[in-house]
């Protein structure tokens, strides 16, 4: 492995993370132009020279107010294409917050595998590795790609957080769904090597077809217990919504929730809820869809960029 720092872009949208990354990384963002025409076709090219240069590129795939996820998409292929073209000899591509990441596997009859469509189209313009916070279904990440893939999870961080709660209350790890049951796992896990002691674990029964959400079983004992409601994101906030109301009614005695991903499609509900106590985050996606008084006073955002650079050190042997 070559002891050169490799070269870290990131498009537009996502600079200010990626700045906040390559600071942790003693480095700056690599020069680049990205040019729309009139007709709505778009180029991006490096203005450094990349020919035998290990490079990173860091974009967060969400659609925004100002491009779409598909618009983000295409210009991150395009770009990559272009690097490597030019020569670059590995390109790693860093996305915090992976679009598509939901539609692994099909709910219906000739439904797509968008996730698999993904790889093929990383791996068609170039793309060595790559990495994600968090993403909806590990399995389903691994198993799509035939590149090296990175899974970064968020249980640290937000073990880290909620730590402090402890004291002598008792805790417990809830995942709104069976299927994120090994997410919330981990965090509880995680939690209970920083406090030392036993922390309870529960899930909520969830079925889901056409967008109608079906089940309302709670399993687990949370009943005097301080709740931490764990997921992978928050679109419209009406999974932990449910989560919330069975945890109150089977006497948990405060309530949190912890997303890595905050959307937040669907409005200020979730917020506007008096049911969780607080709201944390991950710095993935920041809360633009939400009046920002709101977002300040509802939420609490951890910054996630500082594990970013740190499995990116490990990765080209970077002394930080």
């Amino acid at each position: 492995m070559s002891t050169e720092r490799p070269l870290i872009f990131a498009l537009h949208g996502s600079q200010d993370y990626a700045r906040r990354v390559a600071r942790h990384l003693g480095c700056d963002l690599g020069e680049h132009e990205e040019r729309t025409f009139e007709d709505g076709e778009h180029k991006t090219r490096a203005l450094e020279r990349v020919n035998g240069r290990d490079v990173v590129v860091l974009h967060n795939l969400y659609g925004d107010e100002r491009q779409s996820v598909n618009d983000k998409l295409c210009r991150l292929l395009f770009f990559c294409g272009a690097l490597k073209d030019a020569g670059a000899r590995q390109l790693q591509l860093v996305a915090p917050y992976l679009c598509y990441a939901r539609k692994e596997r099909r709910t219906q009859y000739q439904d797509p595998v968008i996730t698999r469509y993904l790889a093929g189209l990383f791996e068609a313009c170039g793309v060595d590795r790559l990495m994600a916070l968090e993403v909806h279904n590990l399995a389903a990440f691994d198993n799509a790609f035939r590149i090296p893939t990175q899974h970064l999870a968020s249980a640290e961080l937000f073990a880290e957080h909620f730590a402090p709660l402890a004291a002598d209350a008792e805790l417990v790890s809830v995942s709104p769904d069976a299927g994120g049951a090994k997410r919330a796992e981990l965090f509880r896990q995680a939690l209970q090597r920083r406090i030392g002691r036993p922390v309870g674990s529960a899930y909520m029964e969830k079925y889901r077809a056409n967008d109608v959400v079906t089940g309302a079983l709670l399993v687990g004992e949370v009943r005097g217990k301080v709740a931490i409601v764990i997921d992978d994101l928050i679109s419209t906030g009406g999974t932990l919504l449910r989560a919330a109301r069975a945890c109150q009614e089977a006497g948990a005695s405060r309530l949190f929730a912890a997303a890595a991903h905050g959307l937040f499609t669907g409005g200020t509900e979730l917020l506007d809820s008096p049911l969780f106590e607080g709201i944390v985050l991950c710095d993935t996606v920041p809360p633009f869809r939400l009046p920002a008084e709101l977002a300040a006073r509802r939420l609490t955002l951890l910054d996630s960029t500082a594990m970013v650079a740190a499995q990116l050190a490990e990765n080209y042997g970077i002394q930080t």
